[in-house]
């Protein structure tokens, strides 16, 4: 950490204090290659993180490195006052992958953008300000974005350009419901979506938006078919429903391509960002054509879908796709949750293991109980950044700590960062 304290000293004088930073001597990570990253120091780490959920395929790979390469030299910028087809093809590609039929694409630059961009299209199309929400959700940092998150740690202002009402998620370990048995869980919470439709809105909603899995919410996964039954709540009110796939997108969970699609719900509008790029500013919408064309004033993006960010997210997702990423995060995602579940056993303070795919979450409580322990999650993330492994770290209480690879991860690396994390709770948790 020697050679970074400047940087960090730097870093403070001109970056806002309020840009969190992990670990008590953060680290500055200077290059990457597959699932490992080094830091200026030289250090080596595994990466469990990939820059919250975003190298989807790895570091450096190189056919698409050769892509953005290929493309730099080519041209960089033109803005969507012309034709891009680097972009027409990649919309092309993701409206035949999309769960919407017909689907029409619209390029941005980041998942906050994204969300924006939806609320737009919703509130357009409806003539309403009026969205759903789901408590525990986070949809970016934006106005707008802030204004539909249900955490109160991420709301920097109560003021909105929307009118919120938020429901019941699917998080059963914290939710009041969460004795009930799955079918009587959701049943629950789509009473209680209708109850709030009838009695907090005026009826004519622009949507509702979810994650089907809560990332910053602590990989909060609600039993398959919750959303069914949400969605035939918002059927029977004719309120259209955005599934924001900004973490679940591109085959992260393993079992389906789309979050959304372990529900059996078709959305009217999806929201992707962060792996598609595999780090290049790379983000969007999709929605059903009389969704997307509401908007009746000029609009432009000036680098949303830009030939560099579309010619490498082109080549991520043709590399996703010929090599079967999507079947590989789940064979090694089930792998590391029956270990860490293992290890769960023999944990105190380890309250519960989720996953699906490489999306997985560590619940980290007093023993004896739920009590949210963020003391041993901070200890822990020190431990394995000592250790050389890189986690992530969320929740309503900020005590879960998050497992999100690249899902090229192999089942190997996956064994070394089962049990770096296992020398890291040992440590944590001695004495405790």
């Amino acid at each position: 950490m020697d050679d970074q304290r400047p940087l960090l000293e730097r870093h403070r004088a001109v970056m806002p204090s309020w840009v969190t930073l992990y670990y008590d001597e953060p680290i500055a990570l200077d290059r990457g290659e597959g699932r490992y990253v080094w830091d200026t120091d030289g250090r080596r780490y595994l990466d469990f993180f990939g820059g919250i959920l975003t190298t989807m395929t790895g570091h450096a790979v190189p056919e698409v490195v050769e892509a953005i390469r290929r493309q730099a030299d080519k041209m960089l910028h033109s803005s969507t006052l012309y034709m891009i087809e680097p972009a027409i093809t990649l919309a092309e590609e993701i409206a035949r992958l999309s769960p919407i039929d017909d689907a029409k694409v619209f390029f941005v630059n980041s998942g906050t953008e994204a969300i924006e961009a939806a609320l737009l299209l919703a509130t357009t199309s409806r003539r309403s300000n009026q969205i759903i929400a789901l408590r525990n959700s986070f949809h970016g940092r934006s106005f707008a974005a802030v204004g539909i998150t249900g955490q109160r740690g991420w709301s920097a202002s109560s003021l909105s350009p929307v009118h919120v009402s938020y429901v019941q998620n699917g998080y059963r370990y914290r939710s009041p419901f969460g004795h009930l048995s799955d079918t009587d869980f959701i049943a629950a919470c789509a009473d209680d979506l209708r109850n709030i439709i009838e009695t907090t809105t005026a009826g004519d909603v622009a949507c509702m938006i979810a994650e089907p899995i809560q990332g910053v919410g602590g990989f909060a996964i609600p039993p398959d078919g919750f959303f069914r039954a949400m969605a035939d709540v918002l059927n029977e009110y004719g309120i259209p429903f955005v599934s924001d796939e900004v973490q679940t997108g591109w085959g992260r969970t393993g079992e389906h391509f789309w979050g959304i699609e372990a529900h059996d719900v078709v959305p009217d509008m999806v929201t992707f960002a962060k792996g598609l790029g595999n780090g290049l500013a790379l983000a969007g919408v999709m929605a059903r054509p009389e969704m997307m064309d509401c908007i009746q004033a000029n609009s432009i993006s000036t680098f949303g879908g830009n030939p560099l960010a579309c010619a490498g997210g082109l080549a991520n997702l043709e590399h996703l796709l010929s090599h079967d990423l999507q079947t590989n995060a789940r064979k090694v995602g089930e792998h590391l949750v029956t270990h860490l579940r293992e290890l769960g056993d023999r944990t105190p303070n380890i309250g519960e293991v989720r996953g699906k795919g490489l999306m997985i979450g560590i619940e980290l409580v007093e023993p004896g109980g739920k009590k949210p322990d963020m003391a041993t999650a901070a200890a822990v993330m020190e431990e394995t950044k000592a250790r050389g492994l890189l986690v992530g770290k969320g929740g309503l209480y900020n005590n879960v700590l998050r497992l999100a690879p690249p899902l090229s991860l192999t089942l190997e690396e996956a064994d070394e960062g089962l049990r770096l994390l296992t020398d890291s709770f040992e440590a944590a948790t001695s004495g405790r």
